[in-house]
C-alpha cells in the first residue's frame, strides 16, 4: 500500500503549494522550503518501493522498514487533510470582507460555515497555522531518517524478477473439471475456427491457484486429442514475455534442434516452415502478455500450420484472453464443488492412513476444506500441511486458525495470488487492499466501492476523466485480473455487484494485518480476527455484530487514528462525543443496518469525513444541521422515518453523491439545488403536501433541477401526486442532464383513474438524448406516447409496467439501439398490433426503397401479466422470401422471447419465422391452442420450429435443438372429454363450476371471470384457463 500512498502524497503536496500561490492565501508561511524537502524524500524512497513491498513477505525486516514509512505517510496525508481545507476557509474569509467592504448594493451569496470546528478565532487560527508548520518539520526529520535507512536492505532499483513455478504437460492425478475438459477438448477437436483463420485460439481464464494449467494438461493428454493432432507442444510462458526463449521452446517441442541463433526473424521462419502442413496443437501455459504487436510477431509463423490447428492459452487476465482470442472461446474457470475439494483433500492427507485413523479425523478435515471455497491450490496446501498431523487437537488448531498464520501455507497459497497482485498498478493495488473492510461472502455494490475509493482519496483524474470513470476503469481492472467473482449483471449484462474469493479475502488481510482489523464481539467482548502489531498502527476498522446498545469508545479497542469505521451485522442505537472524540481523523463512517434514532450534533467534529452511511436506519428521524465541509457521500436509503433534511445541506460544498432512495416521505431542501460539486442524486419525491408546509419556499421543487445539468449515473423521480402544474416538469429541464444513464419515472396515488394530467407530465419529462436506460411504472394515462420517446437513439434497456388504462403498446419499433424491453402489467392491452413495429402494417404500404429494420438490436422481449391480450399480429402480407426488394427486417437480434402470465393470446407473430430467436419460453399460464400449437403439426411450429429451446408450461417442447415431445402421447383440447374438464376445474380449482348450460359459478368468489364467449375462464389470484366448445 505503501507505493500507492507516496504517489497520492507527491501529488497533494503539490497541489497544495499551487493552491497557496495561485489562491494568494498564506497559511503556512515559507512552508515551501519543508515541501520541497518532503517531496524530494518521498520521491528518494520512491524508486525502491516496488523491490521492498515484494521482498516484506519474506523479510521481516523490510517489512518492519515499510511500516515506519507507512506510519508517516499516514501522518502526513492527515495533515495534508488538515491544510487543504484551511487555505479554503482563509480563501472564504477574504470573500467575505470583500463582500463586506463593497459599496454596491447588489446582494451578493457568500458561504457562511458556522459549524462548531469552523469558527477559529484569530488566536487559534494562529495556532493551527503554527502546529501545521512544526508538524511539517518533525514528519520531514522522521522521513529524511527513513530514507536514510534504506541503504541499510540493498533495495534493487530495477524490476527484480519473481521466482515462478515452471508447469510441464505432466498431470497428477485430479478431481472434478469432468465437464470442463469436455468442453475444452469439443473445442480442440471442433472444425470451425475464427473468422475462418487456420489456427483457432482457445484462452482458458481464471484466478490464480483455481486449475487453469492442470485443466491445460488434462486436454492436452486426452487421447482424442494426441490422436487428432499430428505434433503437440507445451510452453511455460510467463513474465515476461521473452519472444526468443518461447519461439525456441516451440521449435524444440516440433522435435527440432535448438537454434543458437537469437535473431526473432530466424527463429520465426524456423517456426513457420517446421508447422507447415501440420495439425498442431501449442499449449501456452501462464500468459501475462497485453501486448498485441508481441503476440501477433508469434502468432504469424503459426498459420502455415494446417487447418484445425490448436493454440491453447491460460491466463488469469482477462484482457490477454480477449487479445488471444474470441469471447465465444473463451474457458471461464470457476471453483471446484465442495465434494471435489474434499476428495483432493482427502487423497493428500488421509488416503495412506489406517481406516481407524482417518474416520476420526474426517469430519474435522471436511470443516478445514471449507476453508479452501473450492481453490484447489488451498486444498492441495491445507492436504499436505495435515498430511503429517496425526493427533485430533493439530487438526482442531488448523481449524481454528487462519490460513496465514498456518506456517508454510501462506506462501503456497498466496504465492500466485502475490503475481497477480504485483501486475497490478500502484493505485489499484491500493483500492483492492481497501476492499478488506468488508466481511466475507459480502456483496459488494460496485458504486458504493467507487464512492469508498474515492472518501479515501484514491482516485485521480486521468486526463478529461471523472473520478468516478477512474474508479470504474480500475474496478474492471480487478474484475479482469479475477480477484473478485459471483457478478450480479443488470439487464444489459453491466456489473453491479459482486463477491471476493474467502482465499483473496485472507490474503487482502495478510497483506493489511497491521492496518485494518476485524473485531467481532463476542458475549460483550470484542474478539479479533487477526493478530497486529498494535492499536495506533490500524487504520481501517470492521465492527461486526455489535449488540443492541450504544456504540462507546472501548468497542474499538483504543483505535485513534482510524480512517474507517465500518459496522456490519449490528444493532448499535447511538454514538456520542466520547467516540467521536477518539475518531477525529475519520473519512469514512459506515453506521447503516444498525438502529440509530439520532445522529448527534458532535459529527459535525468530523472534519475530515468525506463519507457517511446511515442506510436502513428505519427508525432514523431527523439530522443535526452541521457542516462537514469535506463531505462528499451521504447515504440515507430507506431511513424510513426520515421526512426532512437540514436547510444547512445547501453548504455542504463538497457533497458529491447524496442516496435517499426508500425514504418516501423525504422533502429535499432547496439548498440542494446549489450544490454544483452534486453528481449523483438517486431520486426526487414529489409530495402532495407540500403546499401546507410553512416553509414551502425551502423546499426542492422539480422545477429546482434547471440548475443541476452535472447530475449523472441513474436518477429517479418518484410522484407521489400529480403535478398541480406541468410547467413544473419543463422547467426542470431534464433533456439537457446528458450524463444521465438511467431514468426512472414512477407514478403513485391514492386513486387509480385514468389521469390525462399524466400524459401531460410525461410530454414535458423529455429525458436527455445520450439516455441508455428508461424505466416507468405506475403510469395512469391512457396512451403512452410521449413526443420524445422515439427519438431515443440511444436507449438500449427499456420497462414499462403497470401501465393500467393504456390499451395500445406504443411504436417502438425504430429504437435503433433498444436491447432489452420489458413490457409488465398491461390489463387493458388486447391487441399488440404492427403499429408496436413502428409500421402501419402491410406490405404494400411500405413504398420506400430503402430497407427498413424495425427493432435493429432487439435482443430480449419479455411480455408479463397482460391478462386480456388476445391477439399478437404480424405483417399483413408479408414473409421475408417473398420480399425480393429485403425492404423490411424485424427483430433481425432478437435472442429471447418470453411470454408470461398472458392467459389468452392466441397466437404469435409470422415474422418470428425469420427472427434468430435462441429461447422462446410460455409460462404454464398459456391459452391450450396457442400450447397445441407450438408443437409439431400445429399452426404456430412453422413460425417457431428454428428455436432451439421452447419452453411452454413446465415442460420443453424442444431442448438445445432437439424435439422433446411425442404428440401421440398428448390429449388434445378437441377430445377433452366434459366431463374431463369439469373434474378439472372442481379439483384444481375448486370452484364448484358446473359446464356452461348448467352454468354455477359461486358468487362468494369474486376472482373467477369469463373473459370471452369462446368459454375462457381465468381465475386472477391462481392463474388457469382452459378452453371448451359450447
Amino acid at each position: 500500500m505503501a507505493e500507492a500512498l507516496f504517489s497520492v502524497l507527491i501529488e497533494q503536496l503539490a497541489s497544495i503549494i499551487q493552491k497557496q500561490v495561485q489562491q494568494e492565501v498564506r497559511l503556512v508561511v515559507g512552508v515551501e522550503k519543508e515541501v520541497a524537502k518532503l517531496t524530494s524524500n518521498f520521491k528518494t524512497i520512491e524508486v525502491v518501493l516496488k523491490n521492498a513491498e515484494e521482498r516484506q513477505v519474506k523479510e521481516v525486516d523490510v517489512r518492519q522498514w515499510l511500516e515506519r514509512l507507512k506510519d508517516v505517510s499516514y501522518e502526513m496525508d492527515d495533515l495534508l487533510d488538515e491544510w487543504s481545507p484551511e487555505i479554503l476557509k482563509q480563501q472564504i474569509q477574504q470573500q467575505e470582507a470583500g463582500n463586506a467592504g463593497s459599496t454596491s448594493t447588489t446582494k451578493k451569496v457568500c458561504f457562511c460555515v458556522p459549524a462548531p470546528w469552523f469558527c477559529f478565532g484569530q488566536v487559534s487560527q494562529v495556532t493551527l497555522r503554527r502546529d501545521i508548520a512544526v508538524k511539517i518539520k518533525e514528519l520531514n526529520e522522521r522521513l529524511a531518517l527513513i530514507a536514510s535507512e534504506r541503504q541499510n536492505y540493498n533495495f534493487q532499483y530495477t524490476k527484480r524478477e519473481i521466482e515462478r513455478q515452471k508447469s510441464s504437460s505432466f498431470v497428477d492425478k485430479t478431481f472434478g473439471r469432468v465437464d470442463e475438459k469436455d468442453k475444452v477438448v469439443e473445442k480442440l477437436l471442433s472444425g470451425s475456427g475464427q473468422g475462418g483463420a487456420t489456427c483457432l485460439v482457445i484462452p482458458i481464464i481464471g484466478m490464480g491457484g483455481i486449475g487453469k494449467t492442470t485443466l491445460a494438461q488434462l486436454a492436452y493428454n486426452d487421447e482424442k486429442v494426441q490422436g487428432h493432432f499430428h505434433t503437440r507442444i507445451w510452453v511455460c510462458v510467463s513474465d515476461p514475455f521473452d519472444e526468443i526463449k518461447i519461439a525456441k521452446a516451440i521449435i524444440e517441442g516440433m522435435k527440432k534442434e535448438t537454434p543458437a541463433s537469437n535473431e526473432l526473424h530466424t527463429l520465426k521462419s524456423i517456426i513457420h516452415e517446421s508447422v507447415k502442413g501440420k495439425k498442431f496443437l501449442l499449449v501456452l501455459d501462464d500468459v501475462w502478455n497485453q501486448d498485441y504487436l508481441k503476440w501477433e510477431q508469434l502468432k504469424l509463423p503459426l498459420q502455415n500450420g494446417a487447418v484445425g490447428s490448436r493454440i491453447l492459452v491460460t491466463t488469469r487476465k482477462e484482457e490477454v484472453a480477449r487479445m488471444v482470442g474470441v469471447s465465444t472461446d473463451m474457458v471461464n474457470l470457476e471453483v471446484l464443488s465442495e465434494d471435489n475439494c474434499w476428495a483432493l483433500f482427502y487423497h493428500i492427507a488421509l488416503a495412506d492412513r489406517e481406516k481407524n485413523e482417518s474416520n476420526g479425523l474426517e469430519s474435522i478435515g471436511k470443516q478445514i476444506v471449507k476453508k479452501c471455497k473450492g481453490l484447489p491450490l488451498a486444498a492441495k496446501a491445507l492436504g499436505g500441511l495435515m498430511r503429517y498431523k496425526k493427533m485430533r487437537k493439530e487438526w482442531e488448531d488448523v481449524l481454528n486458525n487462519e490460513i496465514w498464520e498456518l506456517d508454510g501455507v501462506e506462501e503456497q497459497v498466496f504465492q500466485p495470488l502475490l503475481l497477480s497482485y504485483y501486475d497490478l498498478a500502484p493505485a489499484i493495488k491500493r483500492c483492492l487492499l481497501y476492499c478488506v473492510i468488508f466481511p466475507k461472502d459480502y456483496n459488494i455494490v460496485k458504486d458504493e466501492l467507487i464512492e469508498l475509493w474515492m472518501s479515501q482519496n484514491y482516485l485521480n483524474s486521468i486526463g478529461n476523466k471523472e473520478k468516478e470513470a477512474v474508479g470504474e476503469m480500475y474496478f474492471d481492472n480487478l474484475v479482469m485480473r479475477s480477484f473478485f467473482q459471483e457478478f450480479e449483471k443488470d439487464n444489459l449484462g453491466n456489473i453491479t455487484g459482486c463477491k471476493m474469493h474467502d482465499v483473496v479475502h485472507d490474503f487482502l488481510q495478510f497483506l493489511t494485518k497491521n492496518e485494518c482489523l476485524v473485531l467481532e464481539a463476542e458475549d460483550g467482548n470484542n474478539k479479533r480476527i487477526m493478530e497486529f502489531d498494535g492499536y495506533k498502527k490500524v487504520r481501517h476498522l470492521t465492527l461486526m455484530f455489535a449488540p443492541n446498545g450504544p456504540l462507546i469508545p472501548s468497542s474499538l479497542c483504543n483505535c485513534k487514528n482510524l480512517w474507517t469505521l465500518a459496522t456490519f451485522d449490528s444493532k448499535i442505537t447511538s454514538f456520542g462525543r466520547e467516540l467521536i472524540s477518539q475518531v477525529k481523523c475519520l473519512r469514512m463512517l459506515n453506521l447503516s443496518h444498525n438502529s440509530l434514532k439520532e445522529v448527534p450534533n458532535k459529527v459535525g467534529e468530523l472534519a475530515h469525513l468525506r463519507y457517511l452511511d446511515l442506510s436502513y436506519n428505519h427508525d432514523l428521524m431527523k439530522l443535526p444541521d452541521t457542516n462537514l465541509i469535506n463531505l462528499q457521500t451521504l447515504r440515507l436509503i430507506y431511513c424510513w422515518a426520515l421526512e426532512i433534511l437540514p436547510e444547512g445541506m445547501g453548504k455542504l460544498i463538497n457533497l458529491q453523491h447524496l442516496h435517499v432512495m426508500g425514504c418516501v416521505d423525504l422533502k429535499l431542501p432547496k439548498g440542494i439545488a446549489r450544490l454544483k460539486s452534486l453528481r449523483m442524486l438517486d431520486v426526487v419525491y414529489i409530495h402532495g403536501n407540500d403546499d401546507v408546509d410553512n416553509n414551502k419556499e425551502a423546499l426542492f421543487e422539480l422545477s429546482d433541477l434547471r440548475n443541476m445539468d452535472q447530475l449523472r449515473g441513474s436518477f429517479c423521480i418518484w410522484f407521489g401526486t400529480d403535478l398541480k402544474d406541468v410547467r413544473q416538469a419543463e422547467k426542470g429541464h431534464l433533456v439537457n442532464k446528458n450524463c444521465l444513464v438511467s431514468l426512472k419515472l414512477s407514478f403513485f396515488s391514492d386513486t387509480w383513474q385514468p389521469k390525462p394530467i399524466q400524459e401531460e407530465t410525461m410530454n414535458a419529462l423529455q429525458p436527455p438524448p445520450n439516455l441508455e436506460s428508461l424505466f416507468i411504472e405506475g403510469y395512469c394515462g391512457t396512451t403512452l406516447r410521449p413526443h420524445w420517446m422515439t427519438s431515443l437513439n440511444k436507449l438500449r434497456s427499456l420497462t414499462l409496467q403497470y401501465c393500467h388504462f393504456v390499451e395500445c403498446v406504443p411504436p417502438l419499433g425504430r429504437l435503433e439501439s433498444l436491447e432489452v424491453l420489458v413490457i409488465y402489467k398491461w390489463p387493458r392491452v388486447k391487441k399488440v398490433g404492427v403499429e408496436f413495429l413502428g409500421i402501419d402494417g402491410t406490405i404494400e404500404t411500405q413504398t420506400s426503397s430503402s430497407p427498413l429494420i424495425l427493432f435493429p438490436n432487439l435482443k430480449t422481449l419479455l411480455f408479463d401479466s397482460l391478462y386480456t391480450w388476445e391477439e399478437w399480429e404480424g405483417m399483413t402480407g408479408w414473409s421475408e422470401e417473398g420480399d425480393s426488394q429485403n425492404t423490411i427486417t424485424i427483430m433481425p437480434c432478437l435472442s429471447s422471447l418470453l411470454i408470461y402470465d398472458c392467459g389468452v393470446l392466441r397466437t404469435l407473430p409470422n415474422f418470428l419465422r425469420n427472427t434468430p430467436l435462441k429461447k422462446l419460453v410460455i409460462d404454464e399460464n398459456y391459452y391450450p391452442t396457442l400450447a397445441q400449437g407450438c408443437r409439431k403439426e400445429g399452426g404456430e411450429w412453422p413460425k417457431i420450429s428454428h428455436i432451439p429451446n421452447i419452453k411452454v408450461g413446465k415442460e420443453f417442447v424442444q431442448k438445445d435443438g432437439v424435439y422433446q415431445i411425442d404428440d401421440d402421447e398428448m390429449p388434445s383440447v378437441a377430445s377433452t372429454s366434459s366431463s374431463g374438464i369439469k373434474k378439472f376445474l372442481k379439483n384444481c380449482l375448486g370452484l364448484g363450476l358446473a359446464l356452461p348450460g348448467q352454468a354455477l359459478i359461486r358468487a362468494n368468489d369474486p376472482h373467477f371471470q369469463i373473459l370471452a364467449v369462446e368459454g375462457i375462464f381465468w381465475h386472477a389470484k391462481r392463474k388457469v384457463s382452459f378452453e371448451f366448445t359450447l
